[in-house]
């Protein structure tokens, strides 16, 4: 399931993404205050979709979270679009904003990846919202400013650097997919990840019996590793499957700020000189 971000009123959603803290109507209008604010009905929000996941999110939903209705909600959120807009936005709030950088820039990314990677892991929803149209708030330029930040003067000119924090972000994003799709599997399907692999497999190499020999370079990869289906004494081999996104995320993260620093380096050299023909 994806869901793209910015569906709402442009303008509406754009001014409850950007409020001034604490100047909320409802704290400023005379008379009995109100219930509910935009603040309450955002935190049921994420509480529903951390819950719930992001297919049952829905204004009814997260009016039944607060005991109301779902009408008593849209005098402070127009729609289900806004409200996955400042959801999406709010929740990135608990990402740390500050990397020591005194140990260089590359301590500093591998932090901020590993905590980005939990957070995806605590909220699997927000995966589901598109990054192909931004939501343009304040939490995710808060998270950019903080990356450029641990980067700003490494020595990479602006573009180029713009397309390397691309890379982390999407990087980061697409393993924390994997490794959130792994956890949701069993529950969503009714099968566990040990009964798929045995029975699969099985069925594999009874249906391509000259598997071997048809794919020789991935059976000797597949040879030198352990088994995918059954861990180490049988049991349930969801960990291992988890043990092994999480690695390949950290193998990967590894080869990505290897190409970094090498482009660091690479530019601290300067171009280099061509040798004057022979004459």
């Amino acid at each position: 399931m994806v869901v793209f971000s910015g569906q709402g009123d442009a303008r509406r959603s754009m001014a409850l993404l950007w409020r001034t803290a604490g100047s909320k109507d409802a704290k400023t209008a005379p008379g009995p205050k109100p219930g509910l604010d935009v603040d309450t009905i955002v935190a049921a929000g994420i509480a529903v979709a951390d819950e719930q996941g992001m297919a049952d999110l829905s204004m009814r939903a997260v009016g039944v979270w607060l005991g109301r209705s779902a009408m008593a909600l849209y005098t402070y959120v127009p729609s289900k679009n806004e409200l996955i807009d400042l959801m999406h936005d709010r929740v990135l709030a608990e990402l740390p904003t500050a990397y020591e950088t005194g140990g260089g820039w590359r301590p500093a990314v591998a932090s901020w990846a590993d905590d980005t990677w939990a957070f995806y892991l605590r909220h699997p929803w927000v995966l589901q919202v598109s990054q192909a149209r931004p939501v343009l708030g304040p939490g995710e330029y808060t998270q950019l400013e903080t990356v450029v930040r641990i980067l700003d003067g490494i020595g990479l000119e602006p573009l180029r650097l713009r397309r390397v924090i691309s890379v982390l972000f999407q990087f980061v994003r697409g393993m924390a997919r994997v490794a959130a799709e792994l956890q949701q599997a069993g529950p969503a399907t009714g099968v566990s990840d040990e009964e798929w692999w045995t029975v699969r497999s099985a069925l594999l190499m009874e249906a391509a019996p000259d598997f071997a020999q048809r794919f020789p370079a991935v059976a000797a990869l597949e040879s030198g590793a352990a088994p995918v289906a059954v861990e180490e004494g049988g049991g349930d081999s969801s960990p291992y499957l988890e043990h092994e996104a999480k690695e390949a995320f950290r193998v990967g993260l590894d080869l990505i700020l290897d190409g970094i620093d090498a482009a660091v380096r690479s530019t601290s050299a300067g171009p280099a000189h061509p040798t004057s023909p022979a004459r």
